[in-house]
């Protein structure tokens, strides 16, 4: 990202919404910005190799593997406003287990790019399916939307939920009610 050109634009922009990009609480603004999106863009940079990063371990188990509650920020890639919430992530470990923090870099990875939370959830559940060659996964991410409670319809206490499953969680309904069950969801 060209650095120099986002801070142009951000001061190109503040003019446009009347503001004096000189004025002493704006000056360093669009450099701040663009430090901001760098960071909160980052997500369309990097693999999931580099993530994982040799963190995938032999463990002779074939059972649920679960990381509940791990927070997430992200940006709606419709209004550039944050949404954030909590993803649960699940899988079947086929005789390798991924090192937990990897799950929430997942995440972390994922929502950190111009994004809509249903493309997130399953991006997150294709990525540890194939990082660990699971049996099956399953993601829920339930997040609240600034674009939903700000503008627009304002709904201050609107939760959206979205989920993906794959392999085995997709294929058993009784595979899928155990993940929904641990992660404290009754119906999805």
């Amino acid at each position: 990202m060209d650095t120099a050109r986002v801070e142009e634009l951000v001061r190109e922009l503040l003019r446009e919404l009347g503001e004096d990009p000189d004025r002493e609480g704006l000056r360093q603004t669009p450099a701040r910005v663009a430090r901001s999106l760098t960071f909160l863009t980052s997500g369309h940079r990097g693999t999931i190799d580099e993530i994982v990063h040799q963190a995938v371990f032999a463990q002779p188990t074939h059972n649920m593997v679960i990381a509940r509650d791990i927070e997430l920020y992200s940006m709606c890639e419709h209004h550039i406003l944050p949404f954030f919430g909590r993803a649960h992530v699940g899988y079947i470990a086929r005789g390798r287990v991924l090192g937990i923090s990897k799950l929430a870099r997942l995440v972390d990875h994922f929502a950190r790019r111009l994004q809509i939370q249903e493309r997130l959830t399953e991006e997150v559940a294709a990525a540890v399916m194939e990082s660990v060659g699971a049996d099956g996964v399953g993601v829920v991410v339930e997040a609240q939307h600034l674009c939903m409670m700000m503008r627009g319809v304002e709904k201050q206490n609107s939760m959206m939920t979205t989920s993906a499953v794959l392999g085995c969680f997709r294929r058993s309904v009784a595979t899928r009610t155990e993940f929904l069950t641990l992660v404290g969801r009754r119906h999805l």
